[in-house]
Protein backbone atom coordinates (compact mmCIF):
# COMPACT_ATOMS: atom_id res chain seq x y z
CA UNK A 1 0.00 0.00 0.00
CA UNK A 2 1.19 3.59 -0.82
CA UNK A 3 2.32 5.41 2.08
CA UNK A 4 -0.61 7.86 2.24
CA UNK A 5 -0.99 10.09 5.16
CA UNK A 6 -4.49 9.40 6.61
CA UNK A 7 -5.92 10.22 10.03
CA UNK A 8 -9.63 8.93 11.23
CA UNK A 9 -10.67 12.94 11.86
CA UNK A 10 -13.49 14.92 9.25
CA UNK A 11 -10.75 17.35 8.78
CA UNK A 12 -8.89 14.66 7.35
CA UNK A 13 -11.23 13.90 4.84
CA UNK A 14 -12.12 17.51 4.13
CA UNK A 15 -8.18 18.03 3.50
CA UNK A 16 -8.61 15.39 0.65
CA UNK A 17 -11.30 16.80 -1.32
CA UNK A 18 -9.82 20.37 -1.30
CA UNK A 19 -6.90 18.25 -3.26
CA UNK A 20 -8.81 16.95 -5.22
CA UNK A 21 -8.54 17.57 -8.71
CA UNK A 22 -11.39 15.36 -9.82
CA UNK A 23 -13.60 17.29 -7.47
CA UNK A 24 -15.37 19.13 -10.20
CA UNK A 25 -17.02 16.00 -12.01
CA UNK A 26 -19.05 15.36 -8.98
CA UNK A 27 -21.41 18.49 -10.02
CA UNK A 28 -21.93 15.96 -13.61
CA UNK A 29 -23.76 13.42 -11.55
CA UNK A 30 -27.19 13.43 -10.19
CA UNK A 31 -26.64 12.77 -6.56
CA UNK A 32 -29.24 12.92 -3.89
CA UNK A 33 -28.25 15.03 -1.24
CA UNK A 34 -29.11 12.58 1.95
CA UNK A 35 -27.75 9.49 -0.01
CA UNK A 36 -24.36 8.39 -0.17
CA UNK A 37 -23.75 6.04 -3.08
CA UNK A 38 -21.47 3.40 -2.54
CA UNK A 39 -22.65 1.07 -4.85
CA UNK A 40 -21.52 2.49 -8.44
CA UNK A 41 -19.98 -0.85 -9.30
CA UNK A 42 -22.62 -2.57 -9.67
CA UNK A 43 -24.60 0.47 -11.30
CA UNK A 44 -23.16 3.79 -11.96
CA UNK A 45 -24.79 7.14 -11.43
CA UNK A 46 -26.71 9.42 -13.91
CA UNK A 47 -24.39 11.73 -15.37
CA UNK A 48 -25.99 15.21 -16.82
CA UNK A 49 -23.94 14.15 -20.43
CA UNK A 50 -25.39 10.72 -20.38
CA UNK A 51 -28.96 11.90 -19.89
CA UNK A 52 -28.41 14.62 -22.69
CA UNK A 53 -26.61 12.34 -25.35
CA UNK A 54 -30.13 9.98 -24.55
CA UNK A 55 -32.64 12.80 -25.18
CA UNK A 56 -30.26 14.06 -28.47
CA UNK A 57 -30.48 10.31 -29.75
CA UNK A 58 -34.78 10.72 -28.96
CA UNK A 59 -34.69 13.70 -30.77
CA UNK A 60 -32.90 12.15 -33.99
CA UNK A 61 -35.82 9.78 -33.92
CA UNK A 62 -38.12 12.55 -33.87
CA UNK A 63 -36.78 14.55 -36.54
CA UNK A 64 -35.39 12.33 -38.83
CA UNK A 65 -37.47 8.88 -38.21
CA UNK A 66 -35.41 5.57 -40.46
CA UNK A 67 -32.95 8.71 -42.09
CA UNK A 68 -31.81 8.50 -38.25
CA UNK A 69 -29.30 5.55 -39.06
CA UNK A 70 -27.57 7.84 -41.64
CA UNK A 71 -28.09 11.75 -40.90
CA UNK A 72 -27.75 13.73 -37.86
CA UNK A 73 -25.25 14.50 -35.77
CA UNK A 74 -24.80 10.78 -34.39
CA UNK A 75 -26.03 8.65 -36.91
CA UNK A 76 -26.68 5.18 -35.56
CA UNK A 77 -25.53 2.96 -38.22
CA UNK A 78 -21.80 3.64 -37.18
CA UNK A 79 -22.35 4.26 -33.66
CA UNK A 80 -21.11 1.05 -32.43
CA UNK A 81 -18.02 1.51 -34.22
CA UNK A 82 -17.62 4.86 -33.13
CA UNK A 83 -18.20 4.41 -29.68
CA UNK A 84 -15.66 1.10 -29.76
CA UNK A 85 -12.78 3.90 -30.88
CA UNK A 86 -13.37 6.06 -28.11
CA UNK A 87 -13.37 3.48 -25.79
CA UNK A 88 -10.68 1.96 -27.15
CA UNK A 89 -8.38 4.14 -24.61
CA UNK A 90 -9.72 2.86 -21.66
CA UNK A 91 -8.84 -0.91 -22.59
CA UNK A 92 -5.00 -0.18 -24.54
CA UNK A 93 -6.35 -1.32 -28.41
CA UNK A 94 -6.85 0.23 -31.35
CA UNK A 95 -9.85 1.68 -32.45
CA UNK A 96 -10.99 -1.21 -34.90
CA UNK A 97 -10.70 -4.04 -32.12
CA UNK A 98 -13.34 -2.29 -29.70
CA UNK A 99 -17.08 -2.47 -30.41
CA UNK A 100 -20.29 -1.64 -28.37
CA UNK A 101 -22.66 -4.43 -28.65
CA UNK A 102 -24.84 -6.66 -27.22
CA UNK A 103 -24.65 -7.46 -23.08
CA UNK A 104 -22.39 -9.20 -21.43
CA UNK A 105 -23.77 -12.88 -21.68
CA UNK A 106 -24.14 -12.50 -25.54
CA UNK A 107 -20.51 -11.01 -26.00
CA UNK A 108 -18.77 -14.24 -24.01
CA UNK A 109 -21.15 -16.72 -25.83
CA UNK A 110 -19.77 -14.69 -29.14
CA UNK A 111 -16.61 -14.59 -28.38
CA UNK A 112 -16.47 -18.19 -26.63
CA UNK A 113 -17.98 -19.71 -29.69
CA UNK A 114 -15.74 -18.76 -32.03
CA UNK A 115 -12.10 -19.15 -29.99
CA UNK A 116 -13.08 -22.33 -28.86
CA UNK A 117 -12.77 -24.91 -31.52
CA UNK A 118 -11.37 -27.97 -29.83
CA UNK A 119 -9.00 -30.36 -31.74
CA UNK A 120 -7.11 -33.50 -30.61
CA UNK A 121 -6.64 -33.65 -26.90
CA UNK A 122 -7.58 -29.89 -26.19
CA UNK A 123 -10.64 -29.97 -25.94
CA UNK A 124 -11.39 -28.54 -22.54
CA UNK A 125 -12.22 -24.41 -21.10
CA UNK A 126 -10.10 -23.39 -18.01
CA UNK A 127 -12.38 -21.10 -15.73
CA UNK A 128 -11.90 -20.55 -11.82
CA UNK A 129 -14.37 -21.59 -9.34
CA UNK A 130 -14.79 -18.00 -8.11
CA UNK A 131 -16.06 -16.72 -11.21
CA UNK A 132 -19.34 -14.66 -11.82
CA UNK A 133 -22.17 -17.32 -11.97
CA UNK A 134 -23.58 -15.87 -15.81
CA UNK A 135 -19.82 -16.33 -17.31
CA UNK A 136 -20.48 -20.05 -15.76
CA UNK A 137 -23.49 -20.73 -17.70
CA UNK A 138 -22.53 -19.45 -21.01
CA UNK A 139 -19.44 -21.75 -20.98
CA UNK A 140 -21.40 -24.40 -19.65
CA UNK A 141 -23.90 -24.28 -22.42
CA UNK A 142 -21.02 -23.43 -25.10
CA UNK A 143 -19.87 -26.78 -24.22
CA UNK A 144 -23.12 -28.62 -24.66
CA UNK A 145 -23.51 -26.86 -28.10
CA UNK A 146 -20.17 -28.79 -29.30
CA UNK A 147 -21.11 -32.08 -27.48
CA UNK A 148 -19.08 -32.08 -24.71
CA UNK A 149 -20.21 -32.38 -20.90
CA UNK A 150 -19.34 -29.28 -19.12
CA UNK A 151 -18.84 -31.36 -15.42
CA UNK A 152 -15.60 -33.06 -17.47
CA UNK A 153 -14.67 -30.14 -19.78
CA UNK A 154 -15.23 -27.24 -18.00
CA UNK A 155 -12.10 -26.73 -15.45
CA UNK A 156 -12.36 -24.29 -12.36
CA UNK A 157 -9.00 -23.55 -10.91
CA UNK A 158 -9.82 -24.06 -7.46
CA UNK A 159 -9.21 -20.64 -4.51
CA UNK A 160 -6.86 -21.43 -1.45
CA UNK A 161 -9.14 -19.41 0.50
CA UNK A 162 -12.47 -18.49 -0.69
CA UNK A 163 -11.79 -15.23 -1.73
CA UNK A 164 -8.75 -15.34 -4.29
CA UNK A 165 -7.51 -17.21 -7.30
CA UNK A 166 -3.49 -17.55 -7.32
CA UNK A 167 -1.87 -17.04 -10.48
CA UNK A 168 0.70 -19.85 -9.88
CA UNK A 169 -3.02 -22.40 -9.64
CA UNK A 170 -4.18 -20.85 -13.51
CA UNK A 171 -0.88 -21.45 -14.90
CA UNK A 172 -0.58 -25.17 -13.33
CA UNK A 173 -4.19 -25.59 -14.69
CA UNK A 174 -2.54 -24.89 -18.51
CA UNK A 175 -2.58 -28.64 -19.30
CA UNK A 176 -2.38 -29.68 -23.13
CA UNK A 177 -6.14 -30.63 -22.65
CA UNK A 178 -7.20 -27.12 -22.49
CA UNK A 179 -8.10 -25.22 -25.72
CA UNK A 180 -9.74 -21.68 -24.34
CA UNK A 181 -9.12 -19.71 -20.91
CA UNK A 182 -11.98 -17.29 -19.97
CA UNK A 183 -11.21 -15.30 -16.55
CA UNK A 184 -12.43 -12.16 -14.69
CA UNK A 185 -9.98 -9.10 -14.91
CA UNK A 186 -11.17 -8.17 -11.20
CA UNK A 187 -13.24 -10.87 -9.06
CA UNK A 188 -16.17 -9.89 -8.54
CA UNK A 189 -16.19 -10.07 -4.78
CA UNK A 190 -13.19 -9.87 -3.17
CA UNK A 191 -11.99 -6.88 -5.90
CA UNK A 192 -8.85 -9.09 -6.49
CA UNK A 193 -7.21 -8.26 -9.67
CA UNK A 194 -5.56 -10.92 -12.27
CA UNK A 195 -2.42 -10.34 -13.88
CA UNK A 196 -3.44 -10.46 -17.30
CA UNK A 197 -0.50 -9.87 -18.69
CA UNK A 198 1.41 -12.35 -16.76
CA UNK A 199 -1.48 -15.04 -17.76
CA UNK A 200 -1.81 -14.19 -21.29
CA UNK A 201 2.02 -14.95 -21.84
CA UNK A 202 1.83 -17.74 -20.12
CA UNK A 203 -1.61 -19.10 -22.17
CA UNK A 204 0.32 -18.44 -25.66
CA UNK A 205 3.54 -20.48 -24.03
CA UNK A 206 0.96 -23.35 -23.86
CA UNK A 207 -0.63 -22.43 -27.47
CA UNK A 208 -4.32 -21.49 -25.47
CA UNK A 209 -5.79 -18.51 -26.58
CA UNK A 210 -7.38 -16.30 -23.45
CA UNK A 211 -9.95 -14.27 -22.76
CA UNK A 212 -11.24 -11.41 -20.22
CA UNK A 213 -14.46 -11.01 -18.47
CA UNK A 214 -13.63 -6.94 -17.59
CA UNK A 215 -17.03 -5.97 -16.31
CA UNK A 216 -15.56 -4.99 -12.85
CA UNK A 217 -12.45 -3.24 -14.35
CA UNK A 218 -12.92 -1.81 -17.24
CA UNK A 219 -13.50 2.41 -16.12
CA UNK A 220 -11.86 1.80 -13.14
CA UNK A 221 -8.48 0.57 -13.95
CA UNK A 222 -5.88 1.08 -17.13
CA UNK A 223 -5.94 -2.01 -19.11
CA UNK A 224 -3.19 -2.73 -22.11
CA UNK A 225 -4.74 -5.46 -24.11
CA UNK A 226 -2.50 -4.66 -27.40
CA UNK A 227 0.69 -4.55 -25.34
CA UNK A 228 -0.72 -7.69 -23.01
CA UNK A 229 -1.74 -10.05 -26.82
CA UNK A 230 -5.19 -10.56 -25.16
CA UNK A 231 -7.07 -12.46 -27.25
CA UNK A 232 -10.60 -11.38 -26.50
CA UNK A 233 -12.52 -9.76 -23.65
CA UNK A 234 -16.01 -8.39 -22.80
CA UNK A 235 -17.28 -6.16 -20.34
CA UNK A 236 -20.36 -4.31 -19.29
CA UNK A 237 -20.57 -0.65 -19.29
CA UNK A 238 -23.31 0.20 -16.82
CA UNK A 239 -21.02 -0.55 -13.67
CA UNK A 240 -17.68 1.94 -13.74
CA UNK A 241 -18.97 3.40 -17.05
CA UNK A 242 -22.21 5.03 -15.90
CA UNK A 243 -23.94 4.00 -18.72
CA UNK A 244 -27.35 3.38 -16.93
CA UNK A 245 -29.08 0.12 -16.63
CA UNK A 246 -29.23 -2.61 -19.43
CA UNK A 247 -26.69 0.13 -20.71
CA UNK A 248 -24.99 -2.04 -23.92
CA UNK A 249 -21.89 -3.74 -23.64
CA UNK A 250 -18.84 -3.71 -25.69
CA UNK A 251 -16.14 -6.73 -26.73
CA UNK A 252 -12.22 -6.16 -28.00
CA UNK A 253 -10.89 -9.04 -30.36
CA UNK A 254 -7.55 -8.63 -30.91
CA UNK A 255 -6.71 -7.44 -34.94
CA UNK A 256 -4.95 -10.94 -35.25
CA UNK A 257 -8.18 -12.47 -35.12
CA UNK A 258 -9.59 -10.46 -37.53
CA UNK A 259 -9.86 -13.69 -40.09
CA UNK A 260 -12.44 -15.52 -37.78
CA UNK A 261 -15.46 -15.95 -39.15
CA UNK A 262 -18.15 -15.01 -35.94
CA UNK A 263 -19.04 -17.98 -33.97
CA UNK A 264 -22.83 -16.25 -34.00
CA UNK A 265 -23.52 -14.42 -36.88
CA UNK A 266 -25.93 -11.90 -37.51
CA UNK A 267 -26.81 -9.29 -39.71
CA UNK A 268 -24.56 -6.64 -38.03
CA UNK A 269 -21.71 -8.66 -38.16
CA UNK A 270 -21.75 -7.10 -42.23
CA UNK A 271 -19.09 -5.48 -43.63
CA UNK A 272 -20.86 -1.71 -43.66
CA UNK A 273 -20.76 -1.73 -47.41
CA UNK A 274 -22.04 -4.99 -48.51
CA UNK A 275 -24.96 -5.01 -45.10
CA UNK A 276 -27.86 -4.08 -47.52
CA UNK A 277 -26.87 -6.46 -50.35
CA UNK A 278 -29.38 -8.43 -48.53
CA UNK A 279 -26.52 -11.78 -49.76
CA UNK A 280 -27.45 -14.86 -48.11
CA UNK A 281 -23.67 -15.63 -48.04
CA UNK A 282 -21.91 -12.81 -44.93
CA UNK A 283 -19.21 -10.73 -45.77
CA UNK A 284 -18.03 -9.92 -42.70
CA UNK A 285 -16.80 -6.35 -41.64
CA UNK A 286 -12.97 -6.33 -41.07
CA UNK A 287 -12.93 -5.37 -37.68
CA UNK A 288 -13.98 -6.31 -34.32
CA UNK A 289 -17.59 -4.91 -35.81
CA UNK A 290 -18.02 -8.95 -37.24
CA UNK A 291 -18.90 -10.24 -34.08
CA UNK A 292 -22.00 -7.81 -33.48
CA UNK A 293 -25.10 -9.76 -33.80
CA UNK A 294 -28.28 -7.99 -34.15
CA UNK A 295 -29.02 -3.94 -34.71
CA UNK A 296 -27.62 -2.26 -32.22
CA UNK A 297 -30.23 -1.13 -29.05
CA UNK A 298 -29.65 3.00 -29.62
CA UNK A 299 -31.65 3.58 -26.86
CA UNK A 300 -29.29 1.85 -24.40
CA UNK A 301 -26.28 3.16 -26.33
CA UNK A 302 -27.12 6.69 -26.09
CA UNK A 303 -26.03 7.52 -22.53
CA UNK A 304 -22.48 6.27 -22.88
CA UNK A 305 -22.02 9.01 -25.54
CA UNK A 306 -21.88 11.63 -22.61
CA UNK A 307 -20.55 9.43 -20.28
CA UNK A 308 -17.34 8.63 -22.53
CA UNK A 309 -16.36 12.43 -23.16
CA UNK A 310 -16.04 13.22 -19.06
CA UNK A 311 -13.69 9.58 -19.11
CA UNK A 312 -11.76 11.47 -22.18
CA UNK A 313 -11.64 14.41 -19.80
CA UNK A 314 -10.85 12.73 -16.38
CA UNK A 315 -8.41 10.10 -17.88
CA UNK A 316 -8.15 6.67 -16.56
CA UNK A 317 -4.50 7.10 -15.04
CA UNK A 318 -6.01 9.64 -13.14
CA UNK A 319 -9.38 7.93 -11.97
CA UNK A 320 -7.47 4.97 -10.84
CA UNK A 321 -5.35 7.23 -8.72
CA UNK A 322 -8.11 8.64 -6.91
CA UNK A 323 -9.88 5.41 -6.78
CA UNK A 324 -6.79 3.97 -5.32
CA UNK A 325 -6.53 6.52 -2.40
CA UNK A 326 -10.55 6.42 -1.47
CA UNK A 327 -10.48 2.51 -0.86
CA UNK A 328 -7.11 2.64 0.74
CA UNK A 329 -8.81 5.58 3.26
CA UNK A 330 -11.63 3.51 3.50
CA UNK A 331 -9.96 0.74 4.63
CA UNK A 332 -7.93 3.29 7.00
CA UNK A 333 -11.24 4.10 8.92
CA UNK A 334 -12.64 0.79 8.96
CA UNK A 335 -9.77 -0.81 10.55
CA UNK A 336 -10.12 2.66 12.96
CA UNK A 337 -13.76 2.12 13.49
CA UNK A 338 -14.76 -0.83 13.07
CA UNK A 339 -11.96 -3.12 14.96
CA UNK A 340 -13.41 -5.62 17.19
CA UNK A 341 -17.33 -5.86 15.32
CA UNK A 342 -17.01 -8.82 13.50
CA UNK A 343 -15.80 -7.88 10.19
CA UNK A 344 -13.41 -9.57 7.83
CA UNK A 345 -11.35 -7.52 5.10
CA UNK A 346 -11.77 -9.95 1.98
CA UNK A 347 -10.23 -7.92 -0.69
CA UNK A 348 -6.54 -7.27 -1.10
CA UNK A 349 -4.36 -4.44 0.97
CA UNK A 350 -1.87 -4.04 -2.08
CA UNK A 351 -3.70 -1.42 -4.18
CA UNK A 352 -2.37 -2.96 -7.18
CA UNK A 353 -4.08 -5.75 -6.80
CA UNK A 354 -7.32 -4.39 -5.66
CA UNK A 355 -10.08 -3.34 -8.17
CA UNK A 356 -12.47 -0.44 -7.35
CA UNK A 357 -14.60 -1.67 -4.07
CA UNK A 358 -13.77 -2.32 -0.88
CA UNK A 359 -15.33 -6.30 0.50
CA UNK A 360 -16.10 -6.90 4.04
CA UNK A 361 -17.56 -9.92 5.37
CA UNK A 362 -19.36 -10.23 8.34
CA UNK A 363 -22.12 -13.42 9.50
CA UNK A 364 -25.07 -10.60 9.12
CA UNK A 365 -24.00 -8.73 6.07
CA UNK A 366 -27.39 -9.04 4.70
CA UNK A 367 -29.21 -7.37 7.26
CA UNK A 368 -26.18 -5.06 7.94
CA UNK A 369 -26.73 -3.64 4.24
CA UNK A 370 -30.45 -3.09 5.05
CA UNK A 371 -29.47 -1.34 8.42
CA UNK A 372 -27.24 0.60 5.73
CA UNK A 373 -29.64 1.49 3.48
CA UNK A 374 -32.01 2.38 5.98
CA UNK A 375 -29.07 4.87 7.11
CA UNK A 376 -28.84 6.74 4.02
CA UNK A 377 -25.68 4.74 2.38
CA UNK A 378 -26.25 2.61 -0.61
CA UNK A 379 -23.99 -0.33 -0.40
CA UNK A 380 -24.16 -3.79 -2.19
CA UNK A 381 -24.77 -7.32 -0.81
CA UNK A 382 -23.75 -10.85 -2.49
CA UNK A 383 -23.79 -13.67 -0.76
CA UNK A 384 -23.44 -15.78 1.40
CA UNK A 385 -21.85 -12.50 3.90
CA UNK A 386 -20.34 -10.56 1.77
CA UNK A 387 -20.28 -6.24 1.59
CA UNK A 388 -19.06 -4.13 -1.09
CA UNK A 389 -18.40 -0.64 -0.72
CA UNK A 390 -17.61 1.26 -4.05
CA UNK A 391 -16.49 4.80 -3.61
CA UNK A 392 -16.16 6.16 -7.08
CA UNK A 393 -13.94 8.21 -8.29
CA UNK A 394 -15.80 10.58 -10.68
CA UNK A 395 -18.68 11.48 -7.91
CA UNK A 396 -18.02 10.00 -4.16
CA UNK A 397 -16.20 12.40 -2.02
CA UNK A 398 -13.44 11.68 1.03
CA UNK A 399 -16.61 13.41 3.26
CA UNK A 400 -18.52 10.84 2.28
CA UNK A 401 -16.11 7.97 2.66
CA UNK A 402 -15.59 9.23 6.50
CA UNK A 403 -19.21 9.80 7.19
CA UNK A 404 -19.94 6.25 5.23
CA UNK A 405 -17.83 4.52 8.36
CA UNK A 406 -19.05 6.20 10.77
CA UNK A 407 -22.73 5.56 10.40
CA UNK A 408 -21.41 1.82 9.60
CA UNK A 409 -19.49 1.60 13.38
CA UNK A 410 -22.38 3.03 14.47
CA UNK A 411 -25.32 0.84 13.47
CA UNK A 412 -23.02 -1.85 14.80
CA UNK A 413 -22.36 -0.65 17.92
CA UNK A 414 -26.56 0.09 18.61
CA UNK A 415 -27.20 -2.66 16.61
CA UNK A 416 -29.81 -1.30 14.44
CA UNK A 417 -29.13 -4.69 12.16
CA UNK A 418 -30.90 -6.72 14.59
CA UNK A 419 -34.24 -5.07 13.44
CA UNK A 420 -33.87 -6.60 10.22
CA UNK A 421 -34.11 -10.31 8.60
CA UNK A 422 -30.29 -11.16 7.81
CA UNK A 423 -31.71 -11.85 4.27
CA UNK A 424 -30.88 -10.97 0.66
CA UNK A 425 -33.65 -9.31 -1.43
CA UNK A 426 -34.66 -10.17 -4.65
CA UNK A 427 -32.24 -8.21 -6.41
CA UNK A 428 -28.94 -7.91 -3.65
Amino acid sequence: MKAYTFDPSVDCAIALDQADELASYRSEFYIKADRIYLDGNSLGLLSKRAEQSLLDALDSWKEYGIDGWTEGAKPWFYLSEQLGEKMAPLVGASPEEVIVTGSTTVNLHQVVSTFYQPTGKQTKILADELNFPSDIYAMQSQLRAKGYDPDEHLVRVKSRDGRFIEEDDIIAAMSDEIALIVLPSVLYRSGQILDMKRLTEEAHKHDILIGFDCCHSVGAIPHFFDEWGVDFAVWCNYKYLNAGPGGVGALYVNRRHFHRVPGLAGWFSSHKEKQFDMEHVLTPATTAGAFQIGTPHLLSIAPLIGSLEIFAEAGIDRLRKKSQQLTSYMLFLIGHELDGMGFTIGNPFEEERRGGHVFLEHPEAARICKALKANGIIPDFRAPNGIRLAPMALYNTYEEVWKAVQILAKIMREEQYKQFENKRGVVA
